[in-house]
């Protein structure tokens, strides 16, 4: 009924439905992105394009700037150009391969591409120099990397993250789909409860971040 009012007040206010409904829409999505974070953002795309290409302007006048080329691949993985992002890092081996940072980043492209066996050994690379790398975002990647081809070891890693990162509900939410495509609706239904069991108790600055793996939960767990 407030929307119909609210789109009503807003017609009169315009003095045309279609702008009203446009209005409208940016209002629903601007409340969604501030107190759910389900949809995507509009505006990051436009920011990640310009930092890339700052990042190649500086690369064009100092072509051995190791900082800017890790800078530049991280973009580039948000970005899903991953074969780009690997090329990069593959040309900074020797400077950064004390990093784990760097093989958690090379992980990732190498798992993203299609190739487990050395993104697995890329990944456990990184954890060795640093078991909570990232957060243990390692982890989650070689988890759902492996969900469908092995989902025991899957599961393995996902309880390794849980270790790191107690406070991940995205964890307990990928657990209970690896039960679910193991056929284990039990093991499934505990792990989407204790996702949103975990989401009820943290603080509400965490909440934003972790909300829409407990609301999956939810729907996933009545489906």
């Amino acid at each position: 009924m407030s929307k119909i009012l609210l789109f009503i007040g807003l017609t009169w206010l315009f003095g045309s439905p279609f702008i009203a409904i446009l209005v409208l829409l940016i209002i629903i999505y601007v409340l969604e992105r501030r107190f759910i974070g389900l949809s995507p953002s509009l505006v990051r795309p436009f920011r990640r394009r310009n930092s890339i290409a700052k990042w190649k302007r500086q690369l064009h006048l100092s072509p051995h700037d190791v900082s800017a080329k890790s800078e530049l691949a991280r973009l580039l993985i948000e970005s899903k150009k991953y074969h780009q992002a690997r090329e990069i890092l593959l040309g900074i081996e020797n400077q950064m391969d004390h990093s784990a940072e760097y093989w958690s980043d090379r992980g990732t492209c190498t798992l993203a591409l299609g190739n487990s066996e050395d993104g697995e050994r890329e990944m456990r690379l990184a954890l060795s120099i640093s078991p909570r790398v990232k957060y243990g975002q390692p982890y989650l990647r070689l988890a759902e990397s492996f969900s469908k081809s092995d989902p025991v070891k899957a599961i393995s890693y996902l309880q390794e993250f849980k270790t790191v990162n107690s406070s991940s509900c995205e964890a307990y939410y990928r657990l209970g789909s690896v039960y679910e495509s193991l056929g284990q609706p039990e093991e499934a239904a505990n792990a989407y409860r204790e996702c949103r069991q975990l989401f009820r108790s943290l603080p509400r600055y965490m909440k934003r971040h972790e909300r829409k793996w407990a609301l999956r939960s939810f729907f996933r767990n009545r489906g």
